[in-house]
């Protein structure tokens, strides 16, 4: 901004200010009456008996008056019966407020203003329309996925459905409203979900149990339907919700706060999952650690139409996950992807990358260039 304009702004804002001032301090009243010629309070009441004022003005502790087009000014005694017996007499009653009134009332309108501010700004951080983020292309296909070669295999069709739901709908099959993926963590489920949405090019929401956790209660369905909307307005879509356990829990009807927000959220669910149909073209993909834990009629047919397992690692996904790992890390000749692949049998995606940085770690610390069977031992030691 023009520094010419700013001063402009900045002086206009001081003018207007000491105007707001000035009437809030009675300043105006004080230079326009100050020449006014005062008289007593019996011969103002005498005057309007006898039908000579013609209108009055309230201001603060004085009486301003206008008899026979002549202004005046008297005390004011602050009598309750004093107004109705000025409108009696037909005289012109105004209350101009005072100095105190007027200050008190703007400090009135600043406080609401500061109060309802801080409940805009809370509100808008709890349930911001940016919650939750649209990825157009999450730049992740199945080949950045190593192993599952038999989830991919089913999850094509279901692609191809979600890319032209009218098609299908035309032959009676209808896409599935949600997929349900578990499996222990680490295991590559977000990393999955995020291909899917890449291979199918469609819209991706991602959400997670956290996202629908508030401090007040009923923001997490409020949050639910925001999901869910902006869902429908970015179709096709995919909506990933991870530690789905962490909001689908079975509810619990014992009355407290806990509780009653979690089944307001697996209410709200239930809701939005019926209220879109197949055809929309929005799948929901949820991962979770425990199937056990969710509410049953959450993940029932017609709502969550599969379980997806996603299991560890198999010793082929392990042998490509070992070299992807190892990649910019130096090793020792006996560390073959193989025995590695075998060493690493049971273990998740996750804790095969952290073992495998361990290990680098280890032999950095003891000033080695590259890492041993002796290091990747210790590095399961502290893995556990």
């Amino acid at each position: 901004m023009p520094k010419n304009r700013r001063g402009i702004l900045i002086g206009g804002g001081l003018v207007v200010a000491a105007a707001i001032a000035c009437f809030s301090l009675g300043l105006f009243d004080f230079f326009a009456f100050t020449k006014l010629e005062d008289k007593a309070y019996a011969d103002f009441y005498a005057l309007v008996g006898s039908g000579q004022v013609q209108s009055a003005s309230f201001s603060g502790d004085r009486i301003l008056f206008v008899s026979d087009g002549i202004k005046y000014r008297t005390d004011n005694p602050d009598s309750p019966t004093l107004k109705e017996y000025l409108l009696l007499n037909g005289v012109k009653v105004e209350e101009e407020k005072d100095a105190a009134s007027i200050i008190s009332l703007l400090l009135d309108i600043l406080f609401y203003a500061f109060f309802f501010g801080i409940v805009l700004v809370a509100f808008r951080k709890f349930i911001s329309p940016n919650t939750f983020r649209v990825m157009r292309n999450t730049g992740i296909r199945f080949s950045d996925v190593v192993g599952m070669d038999a989830l991919k295999k089913d999850m094509t069709q279901v692609m191809e459905i979600l890319k032209s739901p009218e098609s299908y709908a035309a032959k009676g099959i209808r896409a599935p409203k949600g997929i349900l993926l578990e499996g222990a963590p680490g295991n590559g489920k977000t990393l999955f979900a995020k291909a899917l949405a890449g291979e199918a090019k469609v819209n991706f929401i991602p959400a997670k149990a956290t996202d629908f956790e508030s401090m007040f209660m009923a923001i997490g369905p409020m949050k639910v339907k925001l999901l869910f909307h902006k869902a429908r307005r970015r179709a096709p879509c995919i909506v990933f919700i991870d530690e789905f356990d962490g909001i689908g829990t079975r509810r619990n009807y014992s009355g407290s706060a806990i509780e009653t927000e979690n089944t307001r959220i697996v209410t709200a669910l239930l809701n939005e999952l019926d209220g879109f149909e197949p055809t929309k073209g929005i799948l929901v993909l949820a991962a979770t650690n425990s199937v056990k834990a969710l509410d049953e009629a959450l993940i029932r047919p017609g709502r969550f139409d599969a379980r997806v397992s996603v299991p560890y690692p198999d010793y082929e996904a392990r042998k490509k996950l070992v070299a992807m790992y190892c990649a910019g890390k130096s090793r020792s000749a006996d560390c073959t992807d193989e025995l590695l692949a075998n060493k690493f049998d049971s273990f998740s995606c996750a804790k095969i990358e952290s073992v495998l940085n361990r290990a680098a770690l280890i032999a950095s610390q003891e000033g080695r260039g590259s890492f041993t069977m002796n290091d990747i031992a210790a590095a399961c030691r502290q893995a556990g």
